[in-house]
């Protein structure tokens, strides 16, 4: 039965920007749920599908990027929405559960005693210590007697320091003698080394909460100066928040609409793939795409910033050949400049010439390799398998029949099938999210990424909130299916350019540690 709304319900979504229709659209995609990815292959090495760089192209896409970057304006584009609870989550269960018996740290809260065993060792450590002083509370006190939980209470809840709520981007993760760092400040650092343009100027993008903004911008005015003059460069540092008519309606697992406690209809954020509307506003030659906790002190950059620019320097190779065919196209192509372009998008894009191909006059294979290549460009870096979650690189089906490239979360795949299960288990690589993208097409203009979208790649969840199981919809992810027509180009990065801090003890890997 279709869902019945209330004037209160139309008002609630007309304040978010959505329309009843695209609130129905919504539930109907909980109930008849999203097609899996058929894989036809994992990309690899082997089978062309990542590319494997040696030192003389690092070297030559290196000095591609300096040279063709020149008077093009480079942006650094972070995700950073979110607190850092899911940091902290072993520290919140130990919390809740432990009463000065010792024993139990050990048996049932391995991750807390080693979190505890290295406490002095983590860059907010001088901060806790001052917090627990100015409340008149030793820390070594505390820490003799036993008194665990009321430490970790100091560094998570709000009334102290509030680690537990704060985002990922504001906390102290790096060390450099008696100073420490955030991933915000790293993400400068790095922007500066790789993201400055030839003006001297860095322009990063972080997309923030909104009850985050405020503390990023004081943060950002506390900071900039510095860096500005350490690095000799001037600093553009903007945010922006996640659209509320990216919101999704939840429902329950009737997949009927779920109400709070005043009667309001709930509805959650779209994940991550809604931020395609945040890239869409951007107005850049060049976007670096990376996660606000993939971030290493000094002394580990070196290989990130090669890798960042040889991939940057790939996609604007590319980009140079893509354009002078699109222009060839535009002139009136010969049919033997037809079968050349038709060659460069099958074997150096991997894009699938149309079924009827032969039978095709010129002037169609002209408007069918036009479309193909008339579209955004990104450049992946891929890191190899190492146990980690996250989505990998594979050829696929779409929807539409339509072979490509593409990145493919776990959750996507059929794990029921034997020969997709077979499939995924022969990938070889991950997904770190290390993007650099081009969004402006031949003639200069910005391309309306919305229209790159594969809408049939959403996620489908299940959320407990007290008794009530909730069904939660995310929207194609931002380098899966948002990404999903885009042009595509897998390359190979060295695992040192993927250090993410997911939980708080990842911190104490020697990638985080001073040099």
């Amino acid at each position: 039965m279709p869902a019945q709304f209330t004037d209160g319900d139309l008002r609630q979504m007309q304040a978010l920007g959505l329309s009843e229709d695209a609130v129905k659209h919504q539930i109907e995609n909980f109930r008849q749920g999203f097609p899996k990815i058929e894989l036809l292959d994992a990309a690899t090495v082997d089978n062309g599908g990542i590319l494997r760089l040696d030192d003389d192209q690092i070297a030559r896409y290196t000095e591609a990027y300096r040279e063709a970057s020149r008077g093009r304006k480079i942006l650094k584009f972070v995700p950073a929405s979110g607190a850092a609870t899911r940091m902290f989550k072993d520290l919140y269960s130990f919390t809740a559960t432990y009463f000065g018996i010792d024993y139990k740290i050990e048996k049932e809260h391995p991750s807390v005693k080693e979190f505890l065993q290295h406490i002095r060792t983590f860059a907010f450590f001088d901060d806790l210590a001052a917090t627990m002083e100015k409340a008149h509370a030793d820390f070594g006190d505390y820490m003799e007697r036993g008194d665990f939980a009321t430490v970790i209470n100091f560094l998570l809840q709000d009334r102290y320091m509030g680690y537990g709520n704060l985002p990922k981007g504001l906390l102290k993760f790096h060390r450099y003698g008696h100073t420490q760092r955030t991933p915000l400040e790293e993400h400068i650092v790095e922007g500066a080394e790789y993201a400055r343009m030839d003006n001297g100027e860095v322009h990063l993008h972080f997309t923030v909460s909104p009850e985050h903004r405020a503390l990023f911008r004081r943060k950002v005015a506390e900071v900039k100066r510095f860096y500005e003059n350490a690095f000799n460069v001037k600093l553009h540092i903007s945010f922006s928040e996640q659209k509320h008519y990216t919101d999704i309606i939840a429902v329950d697992e009737q997949n009927n609409p779920v109400r709070d406690d005043e009667g309001r209809l709930v509805f959650r954020p779209g994940g991550h793939g809604a931020l395609i509307e945040n890239l869409n506003e951007q107005r850049a030659d060049l976007i670096f795409i990376k996660n606000i906790d993939n971030v290493v002190p000094d002394w580990m950059k070196h290989t990130t910033i090669v890798y960042k620019k040889a991939l940057a320097g790939l996609l604007l190779d590319m980009q140079g050949k893509i354009f002078k065919h699109l222009r060839q196209l535009d002139g009136g192509a010969t049919p033997a400049q037809l079968n050349t372009i038709a060659r460069f998008a099958e074997q150096q894009l991997h894009c699938e010439l149309p079924a009827d191909w032969a039978k095709r006059t010129p002037a169609q294979r002209a408007d069918a390799l036009h479309d193909l290549l008339h579209r955004p460009l990104r450049v992946c870096g891929m890191v190899k398998n190492q146990g980690e979650p996250g989505g990998g690189p594979f050829f696929v089906r779409d929807s539409h029949g339509i072979k490509s490239l593409q990145i493919v979360e776990t959750a996507q795949i059929n794990r029921n099938n034997p020969q997709q299960e077979a499939i995924l288990a022969g990938a070889t690589h991950f997904n770190p999210v290390d993007l650099v993208c081009a969004i402006k097409d031949y003639r200069g203009r910005y391309f309306d990424l919305r229209k790159y979208v594969d809408p049939a790649t959403g996620f489908i969840s299940k959320k407990s909130k007290g008794a009530t199981i909730l069904k939660s919809q995310e929207l194609p992810g931002l380098w899966n299916g948002a990404m999903a027509r885009w042009n595509t180009l897998f390359v190979e990065v060295p695992l040192a350019t993927f250090n993410p801090v997911k939980t708080v003890n990842d911190l104490l890997r020697k990638e985080h540690l001073e040099g």
